[in-house]
């Protein structure tokens, strides 16, 4: 311990003189590190006496505090060092060409989203966009969705904390957009929602983020015979097949009195999917007549006005139509997945032109 005083001057010293990064991390294992010189130091108290142990321990943790104190001085000091020689001396050409790609492709969503749009735009709707981070009425309230429910839950919605203390989260679907057209739009009037949505989900079918569309017809008159036209033409028009058959099961959904399942008909040969013909049936998208209830939320007089109302998934509907087997992958951002799955940009549907040109 005669030395120790020497050792200090010594090792700061070498800390100084450190040259660069690597030079540093060798002064810092050789001193600091499992066999380093205080380290060593440290494993013979145990040969002292008590009284020297405890004096001599408060000495080297001070020195081994000191020195890291001031390898981290000298790291910071390198750094900065570093950044201003690279500054000074590097450039870069933003004249360089970008990294070359043979040619640019649209993402399935954005074109499937521009199918769906299409044809529903042929039919009248508007297109609507509502905000990605929802408060607790648009999103479950006002669609009759009660306290209890298990879509209301932390493991199934993803929950924002906020300085004024009110509840917002990531919208689970984007029937909000549906809620705030109905309390700011007087009817008739049909409308679209496509737009990114959030769940607490991940696995091969499901992702935390991913892209739905729902539909709200609203008028007068408008009954369950208006829905199951409107959808079929559009599972006929979207898959481009001329006949399919298409059922509806009963179902339950908070938002709508009564709901239904839909499923069009379809063959499984040999690992592969067909869409139109077979004898299985494959459930497409959920929908209903909006609920009395709904519409009393949003200060519409339920005897006055009826609707219905859909929902689908988009990226669902773009791994039936182009055989893609795996959800995730629509968002690893794999260049030689968009290549096979991409379109061409003057592929993409409009609603001027329609969904083929």
């Amino acid at each position: 311990m005669e030395d120790v005083g020497q050792l200090r001057s010594q090792l700061l010293a070498e800390i100084a003189s450190a040259g660069d990064l690597a030079a540093l991390e060798q002064v810092r294992v050789a001193t600091l590190g499992k066999k380093g010189r205080i380290t060593e130091l440290m494993k013979s108290l145990g040969a002292l006496a008590p009284e020297a142990r405890r004096a001599a321990g408060q000495v080297l943790n001070a020195l081994k505090t000191e020195l890291a104190d001031a390898i981290e001085a000298r790291r910071a000091e390198l750094e900065r060092t570093g950044l201003e020689t690279r500054l000074a001396t590097e450039s870069i050409d933003a004249t360089l060409p970008a990294r070359p790609e043979p040619a640019g492709a649209i993402h399935p969503i954005t074109q499937v989203m521009a199918e769906i749009i299409a044809i529903f735009g042929a039919m009248g709707f508007d297109v609507l966009e509502g905000p990605d981070i929802e408060d607790d009425f648009h999103n479950f309230t006002a669609l009759n969705i009660p306290p209890e429910h298990p879509a209301r839950q932390m493991h199934d919605t993803f929950y924002l904390a906020t300085a004024e203390g009110a509840s917002k989260l990531l919208r689970t679907h984007t029937s909000p957009v549906q809620i705030r057209a109905m309390q700011a739009l007087k009817p008739p009037y049909r409308i679209i929602a496509p737009g990114r949505t959030y769940r607490c989900d991940s696995d091969i079918t499901h992702t935390p983020m991913f892209h739905q569309v729902e539909g709200l017809w609203l008028d007068r008159a408008t009954h369950m015979g208006h829905l199951k036209g409107c959808l079929i033409d559009f599972v006929r028009r979207f898959f481009e097949v001329g006949d399919v058959p298409a059922r509806f099961r009963p179902s339950f959904f908070p938002f709508t009195e009564p709901s239904a399942e839909m499923d069009v008909a379809c063959a499984r040969e040999g690992g592969e999917l067909r869409i139109g013909a077979g004898g299985d049936w494959l459930e497409i998208l959920g929908c209903g007549m909006v609920h009395p209830k709904v519409l009393a939320n949003v200060g519409l007089d339920p005897e006055a006005y009826q609707g219905f109302a859909f929902g689908l998934g988009i990226e669902r509907a773009a791994m039936l139509k182009y055989g893609i087997p795996d959800l995730r992958t629509f968002f690893e951002s794999d260049l030689r997945w968009l290549r096979h799955y991409g379109f061409a940009a003057l592929d993409v549907p409009s609603l001027v032109e329609g969904l083929s040109r």
